[in-house]
């Protein structure tokens, strides 16, 4: 029988007794609680404040949601982090890149110090808030005296106060079978469009693709993460959307020097590169990233007009989405095959679903290559210096 709140309450109260003992303590150094599943969440400690905390199944997740909300101006995708980190001496920084990235930034003038704080502890309420959902953790230390604060430190009670908060509303909107780390996914869609207007089924067509958290839904549509679950806990009760687990986007390292050239496969081009689908999360995402590394870029949302506009600009790259509305990746794959203009032209399938029967009629239709999502930077442009580099080239790559 599942156990009440309350007990579930008295237990994740306990898994940040451990918080509260290492305050009193003075600590300085890191804390790294782990569940039974072996999800790790790290927190930072100077003199018994909080510093910083990051990990659990989701933080690259969480530190893109926190730049939409709390440091706009900044881009959105890996490699510009990358770029950045890069300038960043690693040995003043030992403990997050994350941490790192915020104070370069500020120092840079690029976002105030108000910014870097409100982000810092929306993250430290968002991991204690996943740590009190944990059935049984267990708690490592490890003292440190060069962790110093570069922003103002965070009284323990204020964060799991803010936390503990979260966790009632949560509780008391009957969400306790949810997990906000989940992703929403329509599976009738037909039946979902009969419910609500035309403008509310495109935006949750769009939104409600598998590759979102309802943490990500929410901050996408500048609503409460509870509110959002809600309404969508309603669907899932009517079998139309599925709540599923989905792995976090890639991260950053540490490293002394930036990448070589050859390792990024940035190439100085004017290559014209186009992407269809229907998502306006990917193709901003695309534009950002192909734009800022030298090459053109055409968005085409609407795959029903791709070919005509294809036709019209004729890219040398094609960047096309598998599940759009209507008509399918495959199809038009295989419909551009049949023009004379496009039966050389590199096109690589994007999809959520990286699954062999996905490959093998990905290569029947006759498409060059095949990219899973979530996107990266480096994989995007992978495949782009893989498939229009001069091939005199070919030797010297470096994968």
């Amino acid at each position: 029988m599942p156990a009440s709140f309350e007990a579930r309450r008295v237990t994740a109260l306990r898994h940040i007794e451990f918080l509260k003992n290492l305050e009193q303590l003075r600590f300085t150094g890191q804390l790294v609680q782990t569940d039974a599943a072996g999800q790790r969440w790290n927190f930072y400690f100077c003199q018994g404040r909080l510093l910083y905390a990051t990990g659990g199944p989701h933080p690259v997740r969480r530190w893109r949601r926190n730049l939409l909300t709390f440091c706009p101006r900044i881009p959105t995708y890996r490699l510009a982090w990358q770029a950045d980190l890069a300038k960043v001496d690693p040995t003043k920084h030992e403990f997050s890149w994350e941490y790192a990235l915020l104070n370069l930034w500020v120092t840079q003038q690029r976002i105030k110090l108000e910014q870097a704080e409100k982000f810092i502890d929306a993250a430290i309420t968002e991991v204690i808030f996943d740590v009190m959902q944990a059935t049984e953790v267990t708690e490592k230390i490890q003292y440190s005296k060069t962790f110093s604060p570069l922003f103002q430190p965070i009284e323990v009670d204020t964060a799991v106060g803010k936390a503990d908060l979260w966790q009632q509303r949560w509780h008391q909107a009957g969400l306790e079978g949810y997990s906000p780390n989940q992703a929403p996914i329509i599976k009738q869609p037909d039946q979902l469009r009969q419910l609500g207007s035309a403008q509310l089924y495109q935006t949750l067509i769009h939104l409600l693709d598998g590759q979102r958290t309802l943490r990500d839904v929410a901050v996408e549509m500048r609503r409460d993460v509870v509110e959002i679950t809600s309404a969508l806990q309603h669907f899932n009760q009517m079998g139309l959307v599925e709540f599923t687990s989905i792995a976090d986007l890639p991260g950053l390292v540490f490293q002394r020097e930036p990448p070589r050239a050859s390792q990024i496969m940035v190439t100085p081009t004017s290559a014209l590169i186009a992407c269809v689908d229907d998502s306006s999360t990917v193709r901003n995402m695309m534009e950002q990233l192909l734009i800022t590394s030298g090459y053109q870029f055409l968005g085409v949302e609407d795959p029903l007009r791709a070919i005509g506009i294809l036709l019209a600009r004729k890219p040398d790259l094609i960047f096309l989405d598998l599940i759009m509305p209507n008509v399918n990746g495959y199809e038009i794959c295989e419909k551009l095959r049949k023009i004379s203009c496009f039966r050389k032209t590199p096109i690589v399938i994007l999809t959520g679903s990286d699954g062999y029967a996905n490959r093998l009629r990905s290569n029947f239709v006759g498409a060059s290559d095949f990219l899973s999502k979530p996107l990266n930077a480096e994989a995007v442009l992978g495949v782009i210096h893989k498939h229009l580099q001069p091939a005199s080239d070919l030797s010297s790559v470096q994968l």
